[in-house]
């Protein structure tokens, strides 16, 4: 019997279910010939104990393998390759910088439009630049594309030099442009200043109250800094005062005043704030957030927001994929207003 501990590779690093890291290295194994019709798997309880997973987890990888017409089962002898010419799926490294609500949503889009068209291996490098490079340079050939959201908290001059090193064929860069990644590549993006300018011209009836506008952006973030240049230079085209804010909890919070949160984290120190000093959202104090949630439509009577469209971003990723496109596509903002305003 062939040694399936050499062919089945499972990685803690990985946020891809155990479960497909198993079938999908079977399924590679079929590709690169190293497994052959006839060939008999290991059982499930023996590769249970052998890699050291729940007796569940192959039993749903055996399932995946079997929707794929790769193996059959036969009662008291066990399962067996029986074809090797399966619907090969196209192979994609997705790479996250952190798992999110609405990272969750873009993820789910992007799979569920994928289907079984391709195999996922995703894993999340935690805004850490370093961790980034390793995955790169450790996994890309052995994929036909590489998806990734570049967002970094140190070493952002250096991105492009990392990604520029990516075949362009394999490359689509998701949320966001990176400036010096060169050739022809496929991007599904956020056009960060344009999308909050226009998205405070929609507001514009309501912000009109106010005399101030702010932005809590913290001084250590992976946001884009294209988020200040847009939120500037709509402030100055219609005389709004302005400040940018690093850290909410030392803001003496006054009325007349708009505020503009990026993380979840300083909308809820915001509003502890405003809260103590018994001021009114929506008439003493404006509030727009970034990223709308369910929970933005009861707060305070509801929590005016600013927000891509996740599942459009993980859709139109998960296309350029099965149109083997370099389109670049933009995603807009969409604009709730509630009385926070």
């Amino acid at each position: 019997m062939k040694n399936y501990l050499k062919i089945i590779k499972i990685d803690d690093y990985s946020i891809t279910h155990k479960y497909l890291q198993i079938s999908n290295s079977i399924l590679r194994a079929i590709e690169e010939r190293q497994i052959v019709k006839g060939d008999i798997l290991p059982s499930i309880n023996d590769l249970s104990i052998a890699l050291e997973v729940s007796r569940n987890t192959i039993e749903r990888a055996y399932k995946e393998l079997k929707k794929f017409g790769a193996i059959e089962s036969i009662a008291g002898k066990g399962y067996f390759i029986t074809n090797v010419h399966v619907n090969q799926q196209i192979k994609v490294l997705l790479l996250f910088n952190k798992l999110s609500s609405h990272k969750k949503i873009v993820y789910d889009a992007f799979a569920r439009r994928l289907g079984s068209h391709a195999a996922i291996d995703f894993y999340i490098y935690n805004n850490d630049f370093n961790f980034f490079k390793k995955l790169v340079a450790d996994k890309i050939e052995h994929y036909a594309k590489c998806v990734i959201i570049p967002h970094f908290f140190e070493n952002t001059e250096n991105a492009f030099e990392v990604i520029n090193a990516i075949p362009k064929e394999k490359l689509i860069l998701l949320d966001k442009l990176i400036e010096g990644v060169t050739g022809e590549f496929g991007a599904v993006y956020e056009n960060f200043e344009q999308d909050i300018y226009q998205a405070l011209e929609q507001l514009l009836p309501q912000l009109s109250k106010y005399d101030t506008l702010k932005i809590i952006f913290p001084e250590h973030t992976y946001h884009s800094n294209d988020i200040i240049t847009g939120f500037k230079n709509f402030c100055r085209q219609y005389a709004f005062e302005y400040e940018v804010i690093s850290n909410i909890e030392q803001e003496a919070i006054k009325p007349g005043t708009v505020y503009i949160n990026l993380m979840e984290d300083d909308l809820v120190k915001l509003i502890e704030k405003i809260i103590a000093g018994k001021l009114k959202v929506g008439k003493d104090i404006g509030v727009i957030s970034y990223n709308e949630t369910p929970l933005k439509k009861i707060i305070l009577d509801g929590i005016t927001t600013i927000s891509t469209d996740f599942t459009m971003l993980g859709e139109k990723a998960a296309e350029l994929i099965l149109n083997n496109s370099k389109q670049h596509i933009s995603i807009p903002f969409k604009v709730t207003l509630r009385n926070s305003l």
